[in-house]
């Protein structure tokens, strides 16, 4: 590479990069080609009007310019300019934020296609491995996260790299394994109408799930919220409570195994979020790896598939810093300057382009 395309490369550097959640957005800066995100702050969404109050007071509290790139994994689906996120009342159009901050570029992508960009970026101590199997290099790799809500995504194979997958299959109809779920999903129906995994495999997930137990034991509803449940059911101090995580982790399990079978993920199946990554050796204790491979004459097939719990602190940064380097298209891609003039490495072909 000559000394004059490493300086237009290093022109647009550092960059922000950002995991806008339901509930939290983190945002960081990578200073340099393959750096580390450094200058890590998170924010509570419900502390701002939109992203782009959230990001200025990001700078201003780091003490930092504007960078002239960024990009970020927002959890919502990314179909065009206008951004209106599931969980959250933020809504925006990507070209507008762009303009109002003074970026040169702003990408914007599902958080779960971020976050499946970093998955062949972590390091062996970043991951734990619930149950047996091993990856086959070249295959598909699935991802499943409980948070706010419910993250899916994966990799699959193109060439010598991975395409990652923007989907909602977290709102896929929850199924049941065996009569008390059925009966569970049931007070749910009667509740909600559709009852999807996000439905139970989410933060409000756990306590709607929570009192659907305590309903069918004959208990008087219990405000408690997500985490007040899941403290009681690690600390074994409440039976229903360790119900409902038990139950939390086996309908994961189904809801992984299901995704590993439609993918193919024989490079395994990753579990993100907030959620279970709390769980510890609850989690490599409970149903969920039993459940992820009872699929019955596929039981062997899915033995064979390794599933890991993602422990990396900032993994979705790493994936929105590698999609501003990928010539994969994806999500919202606003920019103030030509890709015919930019530097060959810099490109990233638009996905939505903003038409002026």
């Amino acid at each position: 590479m000559s000394s004059g395309h490493s300086e237009r490369r290093a022109e647009h550097y550092p960059r922000l990069v950002g995991d806008i959640g339901g509930t939290n957005a983190r945002f960081a800066i990578v200073a340099a080609p393959g750096a580390q995100p450094t200058h890590v702050r998170t924010l509570p969404c419900a502390d701002y009007d939109g992203p782009q109050e959230a990001i200025c007071d990001y700078l201003a509290l780091e003490g930092l310019a504007v960078p002239p790139l960024a990009a970020f994994g927002i959890a919502t689906p990314i179909t065009g300019d206008h951004v209106s996120m599931t969980n959250h009342h933020w809504a925006f159009s990507v070209e507008t934020l762009r303009a109002s901050l003074g970026l040169e570029r702003l990408l914007v992508i599902n958080d779960f296609t971020a976050l499946a960009l970093s998955l062949q970026q972590l390091q062996p101590h970043e991951r734990t491995q619930v149950g047996g199997g091993s990856a086959l290099p070249g295959h598909a790799i699935g991802l499943v996260g409980a948070g706010t809500g419910l993250g899916i995504s994966g990799l699959v194979p193109c060439g010598a790299d991975h395409v990652p997958l923007a989907g909602e299959g977290g709102h896929v109809t929850l199924p049941a394994a065996d009569a008390r779920e059925a009966r569970i999903i049931a007070l749910l129906a009667e509740r909600y109408g559709h009852v999807s995994a996000e439905r139970v495999l989410s933060g409000p997930g756990l306590v709607a799930l929570h009192d659907a137990i305590r309903t069918l034991a004959g208990e008087p509803a219990a405000k408690l919220s997500s985490a007040e449940i899941s403290a009681r059911g690690l600390a074994a101090s409440c039976a229903i409570c360790i119900e409902t995580l038990h139950t939390f982790c086996a309908m994961l399990g189904t809801v992984a195994g299901d995704l590993a079978l439609t993918l193919g993920a024989r490079g395994g199946v990753y579990i993100g979020g907030g959620i279970v990554p709390r769980f510890g050796a609850f989690f490599a204790a409970s149903d969920f790896r039993r459940r992820f491979e009872a699929k019955g004459r596929f039981a062997a097939y899915l033995a064979d598939v390794p599933t890991y719990v993602i422990n990396a602190p900032y993994p979705a940064l790493l994936g929105a810093a590698r999609a501003l380097e990928t010539p994969l298209t994806m999500g919202c891609d606003a920019r103030s300057w030509s890709p015919a003039t930019a530097a060959p490495d810099a490109v990233l072909t638009a996905s939505t382009p903003i038409q002026d």
